[in-house]
């Protein structure tokens, strides 16, 4: 099969598809019309981020049998056309999910501990020890929204905390496990110290963290998100963190992230874009940490996704 690749990954992707026998072809400079418009040759896709696979990208896709995209979800893709064109779909959840657990508890542990704040206090010279006393996770509960591959990777990372329960919340049922206990919406609002999302975007999601959802929890909350950024209303969050609804929050993604996270802070012409006033709330609040969606980029994770791809192409096709 030919196989073309539009976004650089790890080089065992295409190694082991060549010991496959696949005829790979890459072109990461290309626009989205000109990939369209010899896609029709390919029987399969790599992609991450660089654009979206809609319906008439598809429809050109004459051959195409399968798509992997180097992620955790599929939301750049038009997957029920892609379905309806017996195309297969493999994501890469597996392939992260560890280096999102881990990012996750980072985060968690640098809001409870002041990390960020006291290092640049002691760097501009202020040694301010009362006003950097930190938080233990021990006898706090946390919840877990949406309990797939990251949100259980997340939970495993806190076993040996003490934390008094690490509890879940899911559209799907009986999908707790030793490491965290299913809840309803009720008790997870009425017990949760720590919130951290774990859900794919859909429509379900988007904007799901909003001034109502915040104001039923039954005491301030800690958000943690490394899932999703469109899932939280930035300006609903702001609000909360004023109002000390919510204490903190550390913010790997963020509602304002183009397709292509890296022009984020660029408009059309290049030139720098003006920045939402919630945005800037944000990066200047001491209890807020934000990373630029690297939850799950590691240097394993970039591996580990590439063999999921190629493990999952390889049982369907091989």
């Amino acid at each position: 099969m030919k196989v073309l690749h539009v976004d650089q990954n790890h080089p065992l992707l295409i190694e082991q598809f060549d010991q496959l026998g696949f005829e790979n072809h890459e072109d990461y400079t290309s626009n989205k019309q000109e990939i369209e418009e010899k896609i029709k040759d390919y029987d399969g896709l790599i992609i991450r981020s660089r654009f979206t696979i809609d319906q008439e990208f598809i429809r050109k896709a004459e051959k195409l049998k399968f798509i992997g995209r180097l992620g955790a979800g599929l939301e750049n893709i038009d997957t029920k056309t892609a379905i309806a064109n017996d195309i297969f779909l493999a994501s890469a959840p597996e392939g992260n999910r560890n280096a999102v657990g881990e990012h996750a508890l980072g985060m968690l542990l640098s809001l409870f501990n002041n990390l960020n704040k006291a290092d640049r206090e002691v760097r501009s010279g202020i040694w301010d020890r009362e006003g950097n006393r930190g938080l233990e996770l021990e006898g706090k509960t946390v919840g877990i929204i949406g309990y797939g591959n990251m949100g259980k990777a997340f939970a495993r990372k806190l076993k040996g905390f003490d934390v008094k329960d690490v509890i879940c919340y899911d559209i799907q049922g009986g999908v707790g496990d030793e490491n965290a206990r299913q809840v309803g919406i009720m008790e997870f609002h009425q017990r949760c110290d720590v919130v951290s999302l774990h859900v794919p975007q859909t429509e379900n999601t988007i904007g799901m963290v909003h001034t109502e959802f915040i104001e039923k929890f039954h005491h301030p909350i800690w958000l943690l998100n490394t899932a999703r950024g469109k899932c939280v209303v930035t300006e609903d969050l702001v609000a909360a963190l004023k109002a000390k609804k919510v204490l903190g929050a550390g913010l790997d993604v963020l509602e304002y992230e183009k397709s292509s996270f890296e022009n984020m802070f660029k408009g059309e012409n290049g030139q720098a874009s003006q920045l939402p006033e919630a945005f800037e709330y944000l990066v200047n609040a001491q209890n807020v940490i934000l990373s630029p969606h690297v939850a799950g980029w590691t240097f394993e994770s970039l591996e580990k996704l590439a063999q999921t791809i190629v493990d999952k192409v390889k049982a369907n096709f091989c």
